[in-house]
């Protein structure tokens, strides 16, 4: 007893991957028997007690459930406890089928030998997630598929080289040992093409969205009214549309999105830093749970060694812009043309002035048709998950500054503020051109001043995309293909321009992370994430209504 003890950890961390490797096994082995002649004499012992239809049932049956436990070795692998469930079941009916198809007793005995090593390790699949949600790739369905094609070749290849080899290949088809097999390998090739299609439309499952009505929105704008462990993007999470993990203690939440099998958390943990760790790792068995893809977008270098406590691949995604508020200045030479934008601005009468949340719902009618007449002449939708989006309940969350020009208002910031102070940002700025020029330089340098007078120790202007990635042959795959689109890919979205109009106020570049449990993942993870961020196909592919865009819009 105290061997199994020792050795009882490493048998339940193997049985996973061995059970999936003996379902595949089994699977192929019921494929390829289904495909080929059976044995005479069985057949005609087996053809003296038992009735025609039985034969044909179970024969048919077998090849079915043969594919059946080719498909459930992929959710064998991924620990799913449904999985271990319909592999019994399936093994306890295919075992007697193997005995009434072709008396085939060395089948019956394999599987049941199987069924009975399986039984004790019920508890090496913990994950409660419904079968029907297993992730299921593109590899594990090609592999399927080719399981299901060489059982269907190795049969042509037995038929033709067996009793029946002196009779052409039509007359082989009619006879009645063949057609059960042809029967036998079209179900399972037709049963394969349906559960692929069926896996084109099916998702992983999703937890609830918290919206704009939810009692547990309160809770968040709770938790980031005193978060010690916060960035101003910790206000995306009013946003209304993420999910959320909250911490034993209430005083902590992750906020995360979904989509398909992509669970993509935004930063890190709000609230409490002895929490942290905590909330990553229930985030991951959470998402295990349900058999998703996890993932950490925007992580800063001090949260990656608790991503590699989780075992995750790591890639930089680009750098944020951050300006000390103490050192900065517009005097001097080097920031001539910022200061001569500010002052000629001010000197024509644009007005700054930051209005606090409670009167934001004033003035939302004229912010609205800011935004709306800046939409016209910019690709894409409003913007989501990522991006605060001009959306009313989300805008009246936060203070807002406005210039003012002959009393109406030509431009404003959305702001994200933190309880700490470490820093402020702008979320939404939008602008009309009815005012003097460079009107956001001007908004940008009194922002500045106001966030020094409210005791802040700096301001962000947010990330510059693929900024920073090496393109050196040694670096990376994923980074020498990001330094390619950066330098290559100003039609598909104006990446050098983000990064030049943020460096001339000479921030601090922080590089910025995404993690993910390997490296082939954080593709599908950056595709999900701007697709999240776009609002779909859709909102990614709005383009414009004119081509020329002013430069600060970058």
């Amino acid at each position: 007893m105290s061997f199994w003890r020792e050795l009882k950890p490493a048998a339940f961390a193997a049985a996973p991957v061995t059970a999936a490797i003996l379902a595949l096994l089994a699977g192929v082995m019921l494929l390829a028997s289904g495909a080929t002649p059976t044995i005479p004499d069985r057949f005609f012992q087996l053809y003296e007690f038992a009735p025609v239809f039985l034969i044909e049932v179970s024969h048919f049956l077998s090849s079915i459930l043969g594919l059946v436990l080719v498909l459930l070795a992929f959710g064998l692998k991924a620990r799913l406890d449904g999985a271990w469930w319909a592999t019994m079941a399936t093994l306890l009916v295919a075992s007697p089928l193997a005995l009434f198809k072709a008396f085939a007793w060395e089948e019956a005995v394999l599987l049941a030998g199987f069924a009975a090593l399986l039984a004790p390790f019920h508890g090496a699949f913990p994950r409660k997630a419904r079968l029907a949600r297993m992730e299921v790739t593109p590899g594990w369905l090609f592999s399927a598929f080719a399981a299901v094609a060489g059982a269907g070749l190795l049969g042509i290849w037995s038929f033709q080289h067996a009793d029946y080899g002196d009779k052409p290949f039509w007359a082989v088809m009619a006879d009645a040992d063949a057609a059960r097999a042809i029967r036998s390998w079209a179900g399972a090739a037709v049963l394969l093409f349906g559960f692929g299609i069926w896996r084109l439309f099916a998702s992983a499952a999703t937890p609830k969205v918290v919206g704009e009505d939810d009692p547990e929105l309160e809770r968040v704008r709770a938790i980031i009214a005193k978060a010690e462990d916060s960035e101003p993007g910790s206000n995306l999470a009013l946003l209304g549309d993420k999910r959320f993990l909250f911490s034993s203690s209430g005083e902590s939440f992750l906020m995360f999105g979904v989509r398909g099998r992509s669970w993509i958390s935004l930063g890190a943990p709000v609230g409490r830093r002895d929490e942290r760790m905590d909330l990553l790792w229930r985030f991951r068995e959470l998402a295990d749970a349900h058999a998703a893809r996890p993932g950490f977008y925007g992580l800063d270098p001090e949260h990656l060694p608790d991503v590699v406590e989780l075992g995750f691949a790591i890639a930089k995604v680009g750098e944020s812009a951050m300006v000390s508020l103490e050192t900065f200045t517009i005097e001097g030479t080097k920031r001539g043309n910022l200061r001569r934008a500010w002052r000629q601005a001010g000197e024509a009468g644009a007005l700054f002035e930051v209005v606090p949340p409670e009167g934001v719902q004033a003035i939302l009618p004229e912010l609205q048709a800011i935004s709306d007449a800046w939409l016209v002449h910019h690709a894409g939708a409003d913007k989501s998950f990522s991006m605060g989006g001009f959306y009313p309940a989300y805008v009246a969350e936060f203070p807002v500054g406005v210039v003012r020009f002959e009393g109406k208002i030509i431009a404003f910031a959305t702001l994200w503020t933190t309880a700490n102070k470490s820093a402020f940002s702008m979320d939404l700025m939008r602008y009309v051109d009815e005012g003097p020029r460079r009107i956001m330089d001007f908004l940008f340098v009194e922002l500045i001043e106001w966030g020094r007078r409210e005791g802040y120790a700096a301001i962000e202007f947010g990330m510059a995309p693929l900024s920073g990635l090496e393109g050196r042959p040694l670096a990376p795959v994923l980074s020498r293909v990001g330094a390619l689109i950066f330098e290559r890919g100003e039609e598909i979205y104006n990446f050098q321009g983000v990064r030049a109009y943020k460096g001339k106020y000479d921030p601090v570049w922080r590089p910025r992370y995404i993690a993910a449990p390997n490296k082939w993942s954080i593709p599908l993870l950056l595709a999900d994430m701007g697709l999240l961020t776009s609002g779909g196909v859709a909102g990614l592919a709005k383009r414009p209504k004119k081509s020329e865009e002013p430069a600060a819009a970058a």
